[in-house]
This record gives structure tokens, C-alpha cells and sequence, in this order.
């Protein structure tokens, strides 16, 4: 009963997401207030974290401070970036990616089970990490191959990498709230906690997947 009312609300909330991710492809105006009212959520959960965590106040604050500029380098290079309709279809293409990396972990790692991946976040399995991996490249090689019309397999190695910084992005703040002793970063999304429980695989995943995209095209 616990586990289908978790997946009905994931379920739910996902839904939610993809047509917020919707709404931001078709205006930029809507893309900009999305970027602004989860840049600011992403900040204030994360100093709330970093204040469980750190006792030196220069160590907190110097933590913050690094944290803020990565989150405002990272939605104003989204921004102007998506300006550039081929650009704006590769970022994208990359959150659904990394989207369809969180769906594949969770289901197979719900229906699978099995070893335990990490002691850092003890709901991590190998199976729901081969799941991220699979869901992730076959989505992101189906965008690609619906918009090129063709196929590689580099397209296959930017899936597989894209969900490999997924999950380092999701370990890093399961690592985090471990130490802050937090279930979750917050309650904004019902069945996924806070903004940073939804965006931590993304907030590594696009930029790590975008600069891969560089190196290969």
C-alpha cells in the first residue's frame, strides 16, 4: 500500500513536471519565471542542508557562495542558450534524459531490488543504477534519432554518461542529507520531496551531458 501510494504520487508529480517542461519550451516568458522560482528554492534548501551540516560560519559561507553562483551560471547559460532553437532542443533533450535516468532507477530499483550500490544512499541499488542507465540512453537516442533522422554510437555514450552524472548529482545530495540527518531537501513536490530531491540529477547531469555533446559533435 506504501509503495503504490509513493509511486501514485511520483506518478503524479512527474506528470506535473513534464508539462511545466512543456510550458517553458513554448514561452520564454514562463521559462524565465521557472528558472527564477527554482534557482531561489534549490538556494534556500541547499543553505538549509549546509547549516545542518557546518558548524564554522566562513566554511558555510563560502559554501553558499559557491553554490549561489553555480545555480545562477547554470539557469542564465540555460536561458541564453535556449534562445538558439538547436541548442534548445539538445538542453532539453538532456533534462528528459536525466528525467527518464530517475524513472529508470526508481523502477528498477523498486521491482528488482537487490546488492545496495552505495552506503551512501542505502535505497540506491545496482539495478535501479542499470535502469538510469538503460531508460536514459534509449530516451535520449530516441529524441536524437526523431530529430537527425540517423544513429551512432555517440549518441549512446551521452546517454550513458548524461545518467552516470545524474546519479553522482543524486548521490552527492543523498550524501549531504545524510550528514544533515533530513529525509528530504524539503515537501515542494508531493512523492519527491524538495526542488534539489527533483533537480540534483539535473543540476549535474545537462551541464555534464552538454559539454560531452561538445567534445564528441
Amino acid at each position: 500500500m506504501i509503495l503504490k501510494k509513493e509511486f501514485k504520487d511520483r506518478a503524479w508529480t512527474s506528470f506535473v513536471l513534464l508539462l511545466l517542461l512543456f510550458l517553458t519550451i513554448k514561452s520564454n516568458l514562463f521559462l524565465v519565471f521557472t528558472l527564477i522560482i527554482l534557482g531561489v528554492l534549490s538556494i534556500i534548501e541547499f543553505i538549509n542542508l549546509i547549516n545542518k551540516i557546518l558548524k564554522n560560519y566562513p566554511t558555510k559561507l563560502i559554501t553558499n557562495f559557491f553554490f549561489i553562483i553555480y545555480i545562477f551560471t547554470f539557469t542564465f547559460l540555460f536561458f541564453l542558450l535556449s534562445n538558439f532553437k538547436q541548442l534548445e532542443i539538445i538542453l532539453f533533450s538532456l533534462i528528459i534524459a536525466c528525467v527518464a535516468s530517475d524513472i529508470g532507477g526508481f523502477i528498477f530499483g523498486k521491482y528488482f531490488k537487490g546488492p545496495k550500490l552505495t552506503k551512501i544512499s542505502p535505497k540506491k541499488t545496482i539495478s535501479g543504477a542499470i535502469g538510469s542507465l538503460l531508460f536514459s540512453t534509449i530516451i535520449y537516442s530516441g529524441i536524437f534519432f526523431f530529430y537527425n533522422k540517423n544513429f551512432n554510437l555517440n549518441i549512446v555514450l551521452v546517454g550513458l554518461l548524461t545518467s552516470m552524472a545524474c546519479q553522482f548529482g543524486d548521490l552527492f545530495f543523498s550524501f549531504l542529507k545524510r550528514k544533515a540527518k533530513v529525509k528530504d531537501t524539503g515537501n515542494f513536490f508531493p512523492g519527491h520531496g524538495g526542488v534539489l530531491d527533483r533537480l540534483d540529477g539535473i543540476l549535474v547531469g545537462v551541464p555534464f551531458g552538454f559539454i560531452i555533446i561538445i567534445v564528441l559533435f
